[in-house]
């Protein structure tokens, strides 16, 4: 984002406006951290800002400031048609294609709304009248706090607004374990603590949430766990049958993918969870180093996201989505020995 584009932006906010934020769809700590941290911001310019979530998100989320002013899309369709239209800025955050929100993306695509993008994800589509793309930011609530301090405002920052970046930044950075993490985020992360984000209480609100049926279902996945070993990848699986023994909640299976990526000599590690819901697989890739998950979830699994961290999905069952998984691991037979 240049100067020019600062400048616009903050021509457009110099009067108070009709805004729509926008996470992904299936919203994350990283989502959820920044549209309410955008949100309180806004607020203090006098706008009328309103988060549309296309759907519910992990319990674990909702002690937020505020979170329990979000409307879901899948729920509140009306409202939120009525607020699409008559919004004259929609900020996009934590995504960078319209079809990652499914059944908003086209009222969004025809709104007359002025759209801001604010993401670090790979390989942006061009919706949007003012982008904000940087692939090396560890999170899209690392940008929205370079996006106030572009704008001037960081003296704006409060204690909500610093407790929301501070979760997304959290819990994107794997608590500031990934390669994603550098010395600006640290730095970052100070100044929130600064402004009031209480540190060890967010950490607690994220990680004390496990349940006994959660932990049971981890040993199902992790018995499910199986490694091929010539191509350093591990991967689990997860049948709805399972996830029902279970008692599964939205959320439940956040971070199982990172089990089979911890074994010694593993480089590539992916989960499949069975949704009869949605009749499709869910995939979640991760890998160390150079291989990029990013590449691969684009070619085979309709998916996307970063070098070392994607999503994707299948259309076939779930056998048939890991024999396809199987089959193509000689194709990066290369990068895998690398």
């Amino acid at each position: 984002m240049n100067k020019e584009d600062i400048k616009n932006i903050k021509e457009l906010l110099s009067s108070p406006k009709e805004i729509v934020i926008i996470p992904h769809k299936n919203p994350d700590g990283d989502a959820i951290g920044s549209t309410l941290g955008l949100m309180h911001y806004l607020k203090k310019g006098n706008h009328k800002a309103t988060i549309i979530a296309p759907n519910d998100y992990p319990d674990f989320l909702k002690w937020m400031p505020s979170e329990d002013s979000i409307l879901k899309y899948d729920q509140q369709k009306d409202d939120c048609d009525a607020l699409l239209i008559s919004a004259e800025i929609i900020f996009t955050l934590d995504f960078n294609s319209l079809g990652r929100i499914g059944d908003m993306g086209d009222a969004v695509a025809t709104s007359e709304a002025i759209k801001i993008m604010i993401d670090h994800h790979q390989q942006p589509d061009d919706y949007a009248q003012f982008t904000y793309s940087d692939v090396s930011m560890s999170s899209t609530c690392e940008m929205v706090y370079n996006f106030i301090d572009m704008l001037g405002d960081t003296n704006k920052i409060d204690e909500d607004i610093a407790s929301c970046l501070y979760t997304g930044i959290m819990t994107d950075t794997g608590s500031f374990r990934f390669s994603s993490t550098t010395s600006e985020t640290h730095k970052i992360i100070g100044k929130l603590i600064e402004k009031g984000a209480n540190n060890s209480q967010i950490h607690n609100s994220i990680m004390d949430t496990n349940s006994y049926e959660r932990m049971q279902l981890l040993g199902r996945a992790l018995s499910n766990l199986k490694i091929i070993p010539e191509y350093r990848t591990a991967y689990i699986t997860l049948s709805q049958e399972e996830l029902n023994t279970y008692n599964y909640k939205k959320g439940d299976t956040e971070g199982f993918v990172n089990y089979g990526l911890s074994l010694k000599g593993i480089i590539f590690a992916a989960i499949f969870i069975e949704s009869h819901q949605d009749n499709i697989i869910k995939i979640s890739l991760r890998s160390k180093g150079d291989f990029s998950v990013n590449e691969l979830s684009r070619s085979h699994f309709e998916g996307g996201g970063h070098t070392n961290a994607a999503g994707g999905k299948s259309d076939l069952n779930l056998k048939d989505t890991v024999d396809k998984f199987i089959s193509i691991l000689p194709n990066y037979k290369k990068d895998l020995k690398a």
